[in-house]
């Protein structure tokens, strides 16, 4: 089994210069974090590959070598894009996009649709690339927001295969993501769904994702996981972690010591408190200069004593708005030095550019405090990398609240980084740290980051969607394939006495918009007339529609009939209708229209023993809430009204308890048949389902886990079943059966 991990860029960066090819390694957090993984002993995956842009624009006659070299020495499979892909794939659709709106930034995002055109074409060439060297049994790991549409590009072209994806980023709520386009979000989430595990770094990113699902597509996911398109997806919360181990070691190193003691010295000694970050308005960077400043007017006792060492890292430098974000921190920089700087002492150490690894130990190990207030951050590592460096546990981490580490490192101070008077009084408060709390906060931030470390993240990740494909597999166990359907045929004509049962709404039609639209067609009603000739062999279409709109339907049929779930029962062209209380209806529906009238579109459907509560044509967030309200309420009174309360497929049925489908069906089964067929697909269906002898053949409509023996996808596939068995029994009847 071979692993392969994709991303918009690989951990290699190939350059040409002078007609030479130069390969440097990434800096990045994902490569960074994904090597440590790679080469630790966790990782069973010996076979790796990773895919992605080498970093370049390379002429077709430069790409063989560009890929030999990237294959053989770093284990690399490059996909090759050309400028104008690069500048409105990348630049244009992730960066002036995807990038401001996911991080709620929406007045900065660029609406244009030869972005999004250019994102789809590149997606389709990740797929189609990994479509050439994807193996059977291989999983493949996609991931963050650059490549939101691969995993179901991917599973088009090869669609038995293993697909994790993860998003680095944070995932907007509803009111956010619904300023894309409709027919980009639906493209994007049904995307995404391709997967068969979808990974976030919080709670919060999982449940908005599960919002959007519902409200733009319409799937409820009551959990974690969702079937959709014959396969099990999750969805679930996968903070990702760092190398604890290297950073920790690192800064116990003789070398890291003295640089460490050496910048103190550089600062006279004063606290130092430490800001990096990539240049990036979603950084907040501005802010928490602001704050700085605030803070040295509000303490001025502190001016001469303590020192901002602003780290900011070049990023994006082609786009417009960052050069001049880049200039407005240099001005504000300049101002707050120019306005607090006294002999011998500035307020702010400022640097503009790359740190290496061993840099980074050296700051996070001389730093006293980490000030670290992104305005949006999917996870934010570096606040992780600073307590895993601190190995005397003496330094205070100011976080931000929109930052993904705040849920985790819950002993740091959090803030909100909007809130420049509560940063300053913070920076205050931290600069006077109590040390024995401080450890002990800092002992319990480093004992989690220890025991879930990258290498951690990755292995849980991946256990996920191995465990999904378990459940696949056992989910496919009970489908009725060719081989079973063959059986079915051969033990329906070698039999003596044939029973064929069928539930009607969702099972031998869909579901309709309204009740009343889901009337049978025409080659419905031949086909099963055409079952129902056949010598001793009955058909039964158990319902919970009422006796006189089944009548009205199927008024050219001899079928027999369970109405409204048993109350009224047609057999041998009689019906026989159960005698019920029917008291509790003028109960049942004031508590209905209550919740009808607060919910638009609801619509109640009332019968002779039952009463159905519809809320297909609803929002579909607001219905979830109203339904569950209803059904506890309704569930209240059950016993008292003698009523069962199901909760059925876009609807909620109340009906007497005496009337069930399981409760008519011994008028069918005290007859001696030996061949016995059920086809159903909701609650009502399991009852019976479990009822009948073991030789029935039992068959459920939907993937769900279920009593019955087999399971089909949808009602098409019935429809396909009996429409095959009745060419046969035309075949074997000697005069054909016309309309």
């Amino acid at each position: 089994m071979s692993l392969i991990i994709v991303s918009n860029r690989l951990p290699i960066t190939c350059t040409e210069e002078n007609g030479h090819l130069n390969f440097k390694k990434s800096m990045g957090g994902l490569a960074v974090g994904l090597k440590a993984w790679m080469t630790s002993s966790n990782n069973e995956n010996e076979d790796c590959l990773w895919v992605g842009w080498p970093g370049s624009s390379f002429k077709e006659e430069q790409q063989a070598a560009v890929k030999n070299t990237l294959l053989q020495e770093h284990n690399c499979y490059p996909v090759f894009l050309e400028k104008t892909e690069i500048d409105e794939f990348y630049l244009g659709f992730c960066n002036k996009i995807l990038w401001p709106l996911f991080h709620y930034f929406t007045a900065k995002a660029e609406i244009k649709y030869s972005y999004w055109e250019r994102y789809k074409r590149v997606n389709e060439l990740f797929a189609k690339e990994l479509a050439q060297i994807v193996k059977e049994g291989d999983t493949i790991w996609i991931h963050d927001y650059h490549l939101l549409l691969l995993p179901q590009l991917l599973r088009n072209l090869v669609p038995n295969i293993l697909i994790g994806f993860f998003l680095h980023i944070p995932f907007p709520s509803y009111e956010i993501f619904r300023v894309l386009p409709t027919h980009w979000r639906r493209d994007i989430l049904n995307g995404m769904l391709g997967a068969d595990v979808i990974g976030f770094h919080t709670n919060d990113y999982t449940n908005h994702f599960k919002q959007c699902i519902l409200k733009t597509l319409g799937h409820e996911i009551p959990k974690s996981e969702i079937l959709l398109n014959q396969r099990l997806i999750k969805m679930d919360c996968f903070p990702m972690n760092i190398d604890f181990a290297t950073f920790h070691q690192a800064a116990k190193t003789s070398e890291n010591k003295k640089g460490t003691s050496k910048l103190k010295k550089v600062f006279h000694n004063n606290k130092i408190v430490l800001s990096i970050d990539r240049l990036d308005y979603t950084k907040g960077i501005k802010n928490r200069l602001l704050a700085f400043q605030h803070f040295l007017s509000k303490y001025p006792e502190w001016i001469g004593k303590v020192n901002l060492l602003l780290i900011v890292v070049p990023s994006r430098t082609e786009i417009s708005s960052y050069k001049r974000m880049k200039e407005e921190i240099d001005e504000l920089v300049g101002k707050i030095n120019g306005n607090f700087s006294v002999t011998n002492w500035a307020p702010i150490s400022y640097q503009y550019k790359e740190m290496s690894f061993k840099e980074l130990v050296m700051l996070y190990s001389a730093s006293d405090i980490a000030l670290i207030t992104p305005l949006r951050d999917g996870m934010n590592l570096i606040a992780k990398e600073y307590i895993a460096s601190k190995i005397d546990n003496s330094g205070v981490l100011i976080l931000s609240e929109m930052a993904g580490a705040s849920h985790e490192l819950l002993e740091a101070e959090i803030i909100n980084p909007y809130d420049i008077e509560e940063i300053s009084h913070t920076l205050y408060k931290s600069l006077n740290y109590d040390l024995e709390e401080l450890t002990k906060r800092s002992q319990i931030m480093q004992s989690r980051l220890k025991n879930y470390d990258v290498c951690m993240w990755a292995k849980d990740f991946l256990n996920e969607v191995f465990e999904m494909e378990e459940k696949n597999k056992r989910l496919k166990q009970k489908v009725l394939n060719a081989k079973i359907k063959l059986q079915y045929f051969a033990d329906f004509f070698s039999s003596k006495k044939r029973l064929l049962l069928f539930d009607y709404d969702g099972t031998l039609v869909p579901f309709s918009k309204y009740p009343e639209l889901a009337k049978p067609k025409t080659d419905l009603i031949h086909t099963l007339n055409i079952l129902d000739s056949f010598p001793e062999t009955t058909v039964v279409i158990l319902s919970g529609r009422d006796k006189k709109t089944l009548e009205t339907w199927f008024r050219k049929s001899n079928f027999d009939f369970v109405a409204e779930h048993g109350s009224s029962i047609k057999k041998n062209n009689k019906w026989i209708s159960k005698t019920a209380d029917a008291s509790w209806k003028e109960i049942v529906l004031g508590i209905l229209n209550n919740y009808t009238s607060k919910l638009p579109g609801a619509m109640i459907e009332e019968k002779e023993y039952s009463i159905v509560w519809h809320y297909r044509n609803t929002d579909t967030e607001l219905s979830k809430i109203r339904k569950d309200a209803l059904f506890d309420e309704l569930s209240k009174t059950a016993d008292e009204l003698s009523i069962s309360v199901s909760d059925e497929v876009k609807s909620l049925e109340i009906r007497n308890l005496s009337v069930s489908k399981k409760s008519a069906l011994p008028e069918w089964l005290k007859s001696n048949y030996d061949f016995i067929s059920y086809v159903g697909d909701d609650l009502s269906d399991e009852e019976v389902f479990g009822i009948l002898p073991e030789t029935a053949y039992t068959i459920k409509v939907g993937l769900q886990d279920t009593k019955a023996h087999f399971k089909v996808d949808n009602n098409e596939e019935i429809l396909a079943l009996i429409r095959e068995l009745s060419l046969e029994i035309k075949d074997a009847l000697p005069v054909s059966i016309e309309h």
